[in-house]
């Protein structure tokens, strides 16, 4: 139970999938440019398809492509899986949470390979289910947050006094670096 609850930290602040890992760094930027409700939406989406992945994932690596000796296809096996729950998933959470705007998210996700990146990294350390699980969770939490985060950054850049040569597409790009090393002060906080 430990090393679940340090695998979902680390994954979640320490590893952070956006911050540590360069995956997810596509939908952060492009999330801020609507609402903050726009924001939790992409958060819980990620969340949930990631956690999704993990489960469905992680059951057909061990009971379908280990057994027939195929875990070099796992890419080929994930991408699909991936991509086939998106849509799925964002009309069951639109029907949970209809107050949130989850209407034109799926390239979003899409584009997150963050999502891919937990698969692969789950499927490589070979861990067992719980671990894929909290992986997954993990990831999807620390997408949310970091977005979060960077949302705010962003609105407090917007509202004051940027050089000219920054605003944009540089100023982010510099409160995305700041933000990792602001999270790599979380290294050394678990010691396993």
């Amino acid at each position: 139970m430990t090393e679940i609850v340090l695998t979902l930290i680390s994954a979640a602040l320490i590893n952070n999938f956006v911050l540590y890992w360069p995956l997810g760094v596509d939908p952060l930027l492009q999330a801020g440019t609507g609402s903050r409700q726009r924001v939790h939406a992409l958060g819980i989406a990620t969340s949930g398809l990631m956690l999704l992945c993990s489960l469905l994932g992680h059951g057909l690596y061990q009971w379908v492509l280990v057994p027939l000796g195929l875990t070099a296809l796992h890419l080929f096996v994930f991408l699909p899986l991936a991509v086939l729950l998106i849509a799925p998933l964002l009309g069951l959470l639109a029907g949970l949470l209809p107050g949130l705007p989850f209407g034109g998210l799926w390239p979003l996700l899409l584009g997150n390979a963050g999502v891919l990146g937990a698969l692969l990294l789950a499927a490589e350390a070979n861990r067992g289910l719980a671990y894929s699980v909290a992986l997954g969770l993990g990831a999807g939490l620390g997408f949310w947050l970091v977005s979060s985060l960077f949302d705010d950054l962003r609105q407090r850049t917007l509202n004051n006094d940027v050089p000219l040569p920054f605003r944009g597409l540089p100023i982010d790009l510099i409160s995305a670096g700041l933000m990792a090393v602001a999270f790599l002060g979380f290294n050394g906080l678990l010691k396993t």
